[in-house]
């Protein structure tokens, strides 16, 4: 008996050093972890000893302490994902947590330039390099009409080169994949979800895009035909 409890000291004064040798950090990190033992330690010491008032009311809160230390934490789900609509000379994103558009120039003298780095006459000059293509045209449109609301008033010579090439027939499988934002090999219940999930975001009933929304139809269509 005489030798546990001078073991069970030693111990704990060793333990007490290391902590407080240790940098602040450091320190902190060993007393959330090393607390509860030493607490636990010196309540069977103190029962030991016949000095249970003390000693049982320690390791309760000692195995207390040890147990919140130990539950399981709220894991955020990983963020940043996004889906992604190519077109011969814009490629936009759209963000899955907050619905946000953005996009990146692929041609011409704003290539590399994010769309949200651009002021609303850059975004206008770069319409008028892409009237000729309908999908950039549509892309562009969509992001201009969230952002830059009273855009066609100041665009007069704009005219709309309509809703694009949606039509599942020229939609690869990469491609589609790259639109709901889903892995390869993704089952059919990632696919829905996902399309459920962007279908809220961008609907034009909810102010959202009618080009968008019909690649993200023709996605789904694409992955669960086969």
């Amino acid at each position: 008996m005489a030798a546990f409890v001078f073991i069970s000291i030693g111990l704990l004064v060793m333990l007490l050093y290391v902590i407080l040798t240790q940098p602040a950090s450091k320190g902190a990190a060993l007393l959330v972890n090393g607390g509860p033992v030493l607490l636990i330690a010196a309540g069977i010491l103190l029962t030991l000893l016949r000095r249970g008032a003390l000693g049982i009311p320690l390791i309760l809160i000692g195995i207390t302490w040890w147990r919140r230390t130990r539950a399981p934490r709220s894991v955020r789900p990983p963020g940043g994902s996004k889906s992604t609509v190519h077109s011969s000379n814009l490629e936009m994103e759209l963000d899955h947590d907050t619905g946000e558009l953005d996009g990146r120039v692929l041609t011409g003298r704003f290539q590399g330039f994010r769309l949200s780095a651009l002021n609303e006459d850059e975004l206008l000059s770069f319409l008028q390099e892409i009237k000729s293509d309908p999908d950039s045209l549509a892309l562009l449109e969509s992001y201009l009409e969230r952002y830059h609301p009273g855009w066609q008033d100041r665009a007069k010579n704009f005219t709309s080169g309509g809703t694009g090439s949606s039509d599942p027939s020229h939609m690869s499988k990469q491609e589609a994949y790259q639109v709901l934002g889903v892995s390869p090999g993704a089952s059919r219940e990632e696919i829905l979800e996902a399309w459920r999930r962007l279908i809220k975001k961008v609907h034009p009933d909810s102010g959202g895009s009618a080009f968008l929304t019909a690649k993200i139809n023709a996605a789904k269509k694409v992955l669960l035909s086969e």
